[in-house]
């Protein structure tokens, strides 16, 4: 932007807005500027547009568009069996998948409405009135109220309060909900009816915290004034109005154009490893089909040239004069109808259903529900759950994630001398003495020293005290209420109702702090700062200026001048920030204290002061003020004013404040690792307090070796940082990697079985010589050397982490060799970047808004919740989800393999063996709510068990249920159920008078026993797999065989009007009216299954279920010990399993 306003030319990166509609000046020509309205559109369709984009949408799906070029060869080509076929299964899913999208949107249109029609206060010729905010335009004057969201992006021209500023919240744009505060154009008209002015400004852009812009007021023909805007006087589109009565704006950026908007980025589609997987066996089957389909037409010809044509199907002259070629073509794509069933379009929708069904699971689990926010885990994609089971590496945020994001203040350090507060105590430097006034304390800092110190935590911050309203106590979550903290008599009865809001709870910590030492801030009223001291006196200083906290100089200070006219710089920051700014023989006493407090996981500030002199203050004055109303390099120009300010400085102490560690963090994170999931902590904290709290979750044990690669050893050993880190990675990979114990055979996870265990840690700006070497071989090698590092430690620390470093650290490890499956986790915003870059992304719903919970693909209340999200629910989605999938293919190579086999006996004429109705119906109604319930509600091994042993979730790691292996398993049970169907009904048609009155069975009556099998066969195969019965599983089994039974009596009982030939009448009745018949379906259905069984009987054994199977025979003796996973798979098929459905 700096060639923004710099002349002319740059005019056009630029636009111009006039105030309230009024021409400036007065009598120069007006033409309206057009900008876009405010209207929000997020749906995906309109009315019009949906059926042809739904459609174009659908059709990219390779399984849908080829049973549309199915459908059409039926409809074109004279083929065997009726377009109904596989046009209504076909219809049936692009119908369901349309309407549950359809619906989706419609959801998005209702949420775009209930924005669009909000009403909204607009000042037009002095009169307020009320519009919709659809209808709000640029340049229009908008009224907001307390507790309102701004509905454009304004800025603030007035404010209710008396200092000019208001307080707003911006939880829904960057996910923090602490206040901040925004300043109105300094000099206007009081009342705005008279303001005649225009602003200039930046085109629209996504940055939330940028904003260059300048106002021209125009005053009695006089020339301009110019007022420099900023991001301070900017308020955005979605941020909430608090703790100020009502304020003025003028609209710059409606609708689309507003940064909320241009921030809103549609989730990129994850794609499970199932899904991968459906779409390799499809093509295995789509090979397979075209392989039959080219052998029959093949032998249909060789059969031909070798026979002549038999007398009931003589060729007509049209077909005579068909061309060879074509004829043979034509020949080959009714093979493919005839096959096409092979593949399982229904399986598509299966699975949609399944996860869009299975979600709701996790939704209403009770487990999940948090009491303190009244909430529970919320579902944003459905499309990933099977992936919880598949997590190789977590990432996860540490402040709030890790940790509670609740601070409290534990300890100060002033002149090196502790002060740490406990009730009735107060602990200095090693033993403890009676707790009264700080003054009383022996071998303390000067009491001048200490109510410095004091005094500098009761000016150098941001924090507003807020009196309590009726309106207050609906907003606790808001408000962090004074609790007393100290003695009843520091605060007047009044001031127990007061509460704290800050734009850091940091900073709440601090105030508070010096609460319990006898100081207590009273709040800010115009420009003066009141603070009450330990004698009860009221002490008032002036606030001059604020120097902003920012995160390259991270830190911030304020100048005040006391009422003796002292001005004074008060400075808190890291000790990183402010040591290099103070004289350096204070800081040896204090950095003891900080590395101590550090390394007990404390979050640490030193605290510094300087005297400013008349002449120092008017030069700082003047430079502030002359950077503040620059508009190129604003920043900059500002940043190189606070760093002149802020050298010299005197170091005053040191304060340690607590951010606890969540619920059971550290079992969660044991279990989690006891699975095989290798941990990540990716924090922009210090090093050493990130290090604690890795130690107190237990990632790092006593007995871990960590490998740093910081600033600091980068900076050991005098040589350049290039060639130091170049030393340390190959250092680290020999002892690492290449001097690790090989792995042992089925062991995925390396560092699971090896003698050491290392731990590495790496700083942001270490990441950025590894990430971006000068040379692009160093940067490839660097990269791997790192991968290999970190993939053989069971967990690393990256610290000092900017939120895109965290979104390349995850891309790094995403597109590693084996693409392992990444989960991220965090609360704030940012965290959002790594959440999107993950194969899946957990949001916390925590203390620092909602952006996170918002773009990721699972929300939860708490870290804990991830234990069972993962061990359980995960598991199970994955064991259900894999199994349907093997099983459709199962199904369905068992319905056309006797078709197949079919052509060898009927001269390749492409003769159906089954009826129309039967092709239709098979994978619609009779085989395909069984596997549906089964995918919902199976629990293989129960809940409570997977989540005591934790191992149970590395054995179905690396998708170990959709291998080649299982699937040829499945595939050779397929073709050996569909030769048992085929040959053995064919073996009882050797004579086929089957009937005591010696009428011969037909074609037809041969296709039904053989779909007869088939349905009983398939069907009990789920029985028999299923372990956990419930009343659904019961129906819908039980169920589909009686709907089959019933509706082959029904639709070969009665002559139907539309059918051209009734091929099945009374064909049902017919067939079981034999006894041969009953006894040859009952038979081929025992012969088909009892292989299966006989194999896991006899079988030891081994896989997924022999260690959990083990376990429970070990604990036998115990009468909690879930007893249904004590026997093998097929053996406990209608037991009484574990009591609970998730």
């Amino acid at each position: 932007m700096t060639h923004l306003f710099g002349g002319d030319e740059g005019r056009v990166h630029s636009r111009t807005i006039y105030v309230g509609h009024k021409p400036c000046p007065p009598n120069e020509a007006f033409i309206p500027p057009k900008f876009c309205d405010n209207r929000i559109v997020s749906s995906k369709y309109t009315v019009w547009n949906f059926l042809p984009k739904n459609l174009f949408e659908q059709f990219r799906r390779i399984a849908n568009f080829y049973f549309l070029i199915i459908f059409l060869v039926q409809v074109i080509v004279d083929t065997p069996t009726s377009p109904v076929t596989s046009g209504l299964p076909l219809f049936f899913v692009i119908t369901v998948t349309a309407v549950k999208q359809g619906y989706e949107d419609w959801l998005r249109h209702k949420a775009d409405r209930e924005v669009n029609d909000y009403p909204v206060s607009v000042l037009e010729d002095g009169r307020r009135i009320r519009k919709r905010s659809k209808k709000l335009k640029v340049g229009d004057i908008v009224e907001v109220e307390e507790d309102e969201t701004f509905p454009c992006d304004l800025i603030l021209l007035q404010s209710s309060r008396d200092d000019g500023t208001c307080f707003v919240t911006t939880a829904s744009l960057d996910g923090e909900s602490n206040h901040k505060t925004h300043y109105t154009v300094s000099d206007l008209e009081s009342d705005l009816q008279y303001l005649s002015a225009t602003i200039e400004c930046e085109q629209p852009q996504p940055d939330l915290y940028k904003f260059v812009g300048r106002m021209h007021i125009y005053r009695n023909s006089q020339e301009p004034d110019v007022r420099s805007l900023g991001p301070e006087n900017l308020l955005l589109k979605g941020a909430n109005l608090k703790n100020t009565q009502k304020i003025y704006g003028v609209a710059v950026y409606t609708g689309m154009e507003t940064k909320m908007a241009l921030n809103y980025q549609g989730k990129s589609q994850k794609r499970s490893a199932v899904e991968k997987s459906i779409n390799a066996f499809l093509l295995v089957y789509l090979f397979i089909l075209v392989s039959k389909a080219l052998v029959c037409t093949t032998l249909k010809y060789v059969w031909q040239s070798k026979h002549d044509e038999p007398w009931y199907n003589e060729k007509t002259q049209k077909e005579k004069d068909t061309n060879q070629y074509l004829k043979m073509f034509t020949d080959f794509l009714s093979f493919m109808v005839l096959f096409n069933f092979i593949i399982p379009v229904s399986m598509y929708v299966t699975v949609e259903m399944q996860k869009f069904l299975g979600s709701f699971f996790i939704a209403w689990d009770k487990d999940f529900f948090d009491p303190e926010i009244k909430e529970g885990a919320l579902v944003n994609t459905s499309d990933l759950n099977e992936e919880l089971g598949q997590v190789e590496y977590i990432f996860t945020d540490k402040t709030g994630t890790l940790t509670q994001n609740n601070m409290e203040f534990i300890e100060c350090c002033i002149d090196g001398f502790q002060y740490k507060h406990q009730e009735g105590s107060s602990e200095l430097d090693g033993f403890c003495v009676t707790d009264g006034p700080v003054n009383k304390v022996q071998q303390k800092a000067g009491r001048e020293r200490e109510e410095l110190f004091l005094r500098a935590l009761c000016l150098c911050h941001t924090v507003q005290v807020k009196e309590s309203t009726k309106q207050g106590q609906d907003q606790i979550d808001q408000l962090d209420h004074v609790d007393g903290l100290g003695s009843e008599e520091v605060l007047q009865p009044p001031q127990q109702e007061r509460g704290f809001i800050a734009s850091s709870p940091d900073e709440i910590a601090l105030v508070k702090g010096a609460m319990r030492y006898g100081f207590t801030f009273l709040g800010l009223e115009s420009k003066n700062m009141k603070i009450l001291n330990r004698n009860k006196d009221v002490e008032t200083y002036e606030l001059l200026h604020v120097l902003n906290f920012d995160p390259v100089r991270r830190r911030m200070s304020v100048m005040v001048r006391s009422k003796t006219g002292d001005i004074l710089l008060f400075c808190k920051g890291a000790d990183s920030s402010i040591f290099p700014q103070v004289r350096q023989e204070e800081v040896e006493r204090i950095r003891m204290h900080v590395e101590r407090n550090a390394t007990d996981g404390y979050r640490t500030l030193c605290v510094a002061y300087k005297h400013l002199s008349t002449e120092e203050y008017a030069k700082a004055d003047a430079d502030l003020r002359e950077a503040r109303l620059a508009l190129q390099d604003r920043e900059e120009k500002l940043m190189a004013v606070y760093n002149q300010v802020e050298t010299d400085m005197i170091l005053i102490g040191a304060t340690a404040v607590e951010d606890q560690l969540q619920d059971e963090a550290a079992q969660t994170m044991e279990a989690l690792q006891g699975a095989g999931m290798k941990v990540w902590v990716l924090t922009g904290d210090k090093m050493e307090t990130a290090k604690s709290t890795c130690y107190a979750c237990g990632l790092f044990k006593k007995k871990t070796e960590l490998l740093e690669l910081t600033l600091r050893t980068l900076e050991d050993g005098g040589r350049s940082r290039e060639g130091r880190l170049h030393d340390l990675l190959l250092e680290y990979h020999k002892k690492a990697v290449q001097d690790a114990p090989p792995v042992k055979l089925g062991i995925t996870r390396s560092w699971s079985v090896t003698g050491h265990d290392y731990g590495f840690i790496i700083d942001g700006a270490s990441l950025s010589m590894v990430l971006s070497s000068s040379s692009e071989s160093n940067s490839r090698s660097y990269k791997n050397l790192f991968l290999q590092i970190c993939q053989n430690c069971t967990a690393v620390l990256c610290c000092r982490m900017a939120p895109l470093q965290k979104a390349q650290i995850v891309k790094l490890v995403k597109n590693s060799k084996g693409s392992p499956i990444t989960l991220s986790i965090g609360d704030g915003a940012n965290d959002v970047s790594m959440i999107l870059e993950a194969h899946v992304g957990i949001g916390i719903k925590g203390r620092e808004g909602r952006q996170a919970v918002k773009n990721s693909d699972y929300a939860i209340p708490k870290l804990k919740h991830l234990k069972k999200l993962l061990l359980a629910h995960g598991h199970l989605y994955y064991v259900r989800i894999a199994h349907l999938v093997q099983y459709f293919f199962y199904k369905n190579l068992c319905f056309i393999l006797p078709q197949f086999l079919y052509q060898f006996f009927c001269g390749y004429s492409q003769q159906p063996l089954y009826d129309a109705a039967y092709l239709t119906m098979y994978n619609i109604c009779f085989t395909s709510m069984p596997i549906l319930a089964y995918s919902l509600l199976e629990q293989h091994i129960c809940i409570d068990v997977l989540l005591d042993n934790s191992t149970l979730y590395r054995e179905i790691a690396k998708n170990a249920m959709l291998r080649w292996k299982l699937f040829l398993y499945w595939t050779a049970l397929g073709i050996f159920h569909g030769l048992v169907f085929f040959f053995g009904v064919w073996f009882l048609f050797s004579n086929p008078a089957l009937q005591d009155n010696g009428q011969v069975f037909g074609n037809w009556s041969y296709g039904t026993i053989v779909f007869t099998v088939l349905v009983f066969t398939v069907t009990l195969k789920l029985a028999l797999d299923t372990r956990h019965w419930t009343w659904i599983n019961h129906f819908v089994i039980w169920g589909s065989l009686a709907f089959y039974v019933f509706f082959s009596f029904f639709w070969g009982g009665i002559i139907w009007p539309f059918l051209k030939h009734q091929r099945l009448y009374f064909v049902f009745a017919n067939m079981l009216s034999s006894v041969s018949a009953w006894l040859i379906i009952i038979l081929l259905i025992l012969l088909s299954l009892l292989p299966e069984i006989l194999l896991v009987v006899l079988r030891k054994p081994r896989g997924p279920h022999a260690r959990q199977k083990k376990r429970v025979e070990s604990s036998a003796g115990d009468p909690q010990s879930p007893q249904s996973s004590a026997r093998p798979l097929l053996m406990r098929t209608f037991s009484d399993e574990s009591n609970t459905v998730i």
